[in-house]
């Protein structure tokens, strides 16, 4: 019994300076893949981003939603269609995918608020936050689907100075008020680099940047910019963490302290990437950075 009581007091001990340093700093958590389909995985995540909000941090979800939205498209008698990844987003499509959406942030915020902390979901459409322009898949419409063209951050302010927890459905609108489906990591990374987050998390499917994908023993701990433009250069990087470590990259060079990519499918990942010395993902830092982690 002893032992164990030991045992989490060294865990405790462990997360002190990380604690200390990220104290009322911002951290932004994109909220997708498996984590957001499977319950217990969902309460994990969740729990992880309220205990960061209880011990000091000022965490803001953005989550996706893409596979709910599919289920619901094929339920309404259409077929999904994507063009170089992106989903075909006509004017019914994009009505589902806002019903969707909005119904995945309340359910969120109702697990939230059963662990103690008051949450507010919202979309970009509110306060203005997310100001959207039409995408093009290689010069091809694909209907209401948008890229983040500016965005407005006075409502998290707002909502974090009242010590509310913000939870961001990826919907803007554009200057002529149309509603666009926007990617979750895009959002998440525009409003990162907005509010100057000292993080940004990405909850994956996969467990973060290797130099040789088909090797799990070449997993990178920390990776700083240059070096990911260096693997992203020779080719190393391919499939869905192409965009997802350009996103990184942009987010450190428009002043984001830190970019961590998690494997959403391991229990309280969060809580492990931001809380022990190790951490289990891959950091990307700025080149003048020093390194913190996995020391």
């Amino acid at each position: 019994m002893m032992e164990e009581l030991l045992k989490k007091a060294s865990v405790l001990v462990e997360a002190l300076p990380y604690i200390q340093r990220f104290n009322r700093k911002i951290i932004v958590v994109k909220y997708g893949g498996s984590a957001m389909l499977d319950e217990d995985l969902k309460r994990s995540v969740i729990e992880d981003v309220t205990l960061l909000k209880l011990v000091g941090f000022k965490p803001i979800i953005v989550h996706g939603g893409g596979k709910e939205i599919s289920e619901w498209v094929a339920k309404s008698g259409m077929e999904p269609k994507f063009v170089n990844g992106l989903r075909v987003t006509d004017e019914p499509t994009m009505e589902i995918a806002e019903m969707v959406l909005n119904r995945v942030n309340k359910s969120l915020v109702q697990l939230v608020e059963r662990l103690g902390v008051l949450a507010v979901g919202i979309s970009g459409k509110d306060g203005n936050l997310l100001i959207a322009e039409k995408k093009y898949a290689d010069g091809e419409d694909i209907g209401f689907v948008g890229d983040v063209k500016q965005v407005h951050p006075k409502i998290l302010y707002d909502l974090l100075e009242k010590d509310f927890l913000p939870i961001v459905a990826p919907i803007g609108m554009d200057q002529d008020y149309h509603t666009y489906n926007i990617n979750a990591d895009d959002a998440a990374c525009a409003i990162a680099k907005a509010v100057s987050a000292e993080k940004l998390a990405f909850l994956t499917d996969i467990e973060g940047v290797y130099k040789d994908p088909e090797d799990k023993a070449t997993l990178i701990s920390e990776l700083t910019v240059s070096e990911a433009k260096e693997l992203i250069a020779g080719g190393m990087i391919g499939g869905g963490m192409l965009p997802k470590l350009g996103n990184c990259i942009e987010a450190i060079e428009k002043g984001v302290s830190r970019v961590h990519i998690l494997d959403g499918r391991i229990l309280h990942c969060l809580l492990l990437e931001i809380f022990t010395n190790k951490g289990i993902g891959t950091a990307i830092l700025g080149d003048q950075e020093a390194k913190f982690y996995h020391e």
